[in-house]
């Protein structure tokens, strides 16, 4: 597995991170996946207090017991920010959380599910339309003081979010958490052309990932096989672009001798801007799969004929 420098800390994490969301309920499967990412090397293990209602961080956390000494050798992320309706009372809506209060309390719940007494990275989950950044602020300082949490960062910000509350924050923000795949390529996209897309797509992608890329905040990218799309786990797709790509990615995937789960991580790593790939896979055989990414090579003609693929039309 190749390695890579978060942001502008010393942390060295795998190229490709593991994403412990859909980790089965079952303790012998979540540590066979969890095992099958570890074998190929990864090192980054991405969690957040919502996923399962965090079931699948206190599962995680009985990879101790399987992996003596396995703690300070890897990257254990988490995230927070999003509350369930019906929380804490039964009228309360889904909603986002950036309250000192909430943050604080969301890490102490996933510290003590993950048993460890830190995490190395916290991101905030989804931006909150009532963040008052100087909470924020008081509740990072809190937590890195305390030695609970050593970097910060969020997930699924603009430019213009991260600029906001990074006036307020003593620590830099680290890493940004992203919809990026072959078929979510808008983030990329808007340095060619997007006047062909919705104005929400505009607004979302609209110098995030060069901003990111210039102050030195690692895009990590989040659903980057699109749920299997176009690795041959979901044939005949109904949309033409989602099934010409399959069809390319196979292709490919046959001339160069890797997998197709491969190929399309691979589009991604052959970014200049170090997009690390959070992959959500349980099975191990598709962990190894994506894995072998890390030694495909895409020139820029096969690069772009995946772009214009994935986008379902030429670039100007």
């Amino acid at each position: 597995m190749k390695m890579m420098r978060i942001g502008n800390t010393p942390l060295q994490a795998s190229r490709i991170a593991f994403g412990c969301m859909r980790l089965s309920e079952e303790r012998k499967e979540a540590l066979a996946s969890v095992k099958a990412a570890l074998e190929q090397g990864i090192t980054l293990f991405d969690h957040a207090d919502v996923y399962a209602r965090g079931a699948r961080e206190e599962i995680f956390s009985a990879i101790w017991d399987e992996v003596p000494g396995l703690r300070d050798k890897i990257i254990l992320q988490s995230k927070c920010g999003i509350r369930f309706a019906g929380d804490p009372d039964p009228n309360a809506p889904k909603r986002y959380d950036f309250s000192y209060e909430h943050i604080v309390r969301s890490v102490e719940g996933s510290l003590r599910r993950l048993k460890t007494d830190y995490l190395d990275i916290l991101l905030l989950h989804r931006p909150d339309m009532l963040m008052e950044p100087a909470e924020v602020a008081r509740a990072f300082n809190e937590l890195h003081r305390a030695g609970k949490v050593r970097y910060f960062g969020v997930s699924n910000h603009t430019a213009a979010q991260i600029q906001l509350l990074q006036k307020w924050l003593a620590q830099p923000i680290v890493v940004n958490q992203l919809l990026v795949s072959l078929l979510e390529s808008q983030f990329l996209e808007v340095g060619v052309n997007l006047t062909t897309r919705p104005l929400l797509l505009k607004i979302r992608g609209d110098g995030t990932l060069e901003y990111c890329w210039l102050n030195d905040i690692t895009i990590q990218a989040w659903s980057p096989l699109s749920g299997g799309a176009l690795s041959g786990n979901l044939p005949n797709q109904p949309e033409e672009r989602v099934q010409q790509t399959a069809e390319l990615v196979a292709a490919l995937a046959e001339a160069k001798g890797v997998s197709r789960e491969a190929i399309v991580i691979g589009w991604l790593l052959r970014h200049p801007s170090g997009i690390q790939p959070v992959i959500g896979t349980t099975n191990p055989a598709r962990i190894r799969a994506a894995c072998q990414a890390v030694d495909v090579e895409l020139n820029r003609e096969e690069w772009y004929r995946l772009f214009v693929a994935g986008r379902g039309g030429d670039i100007p």
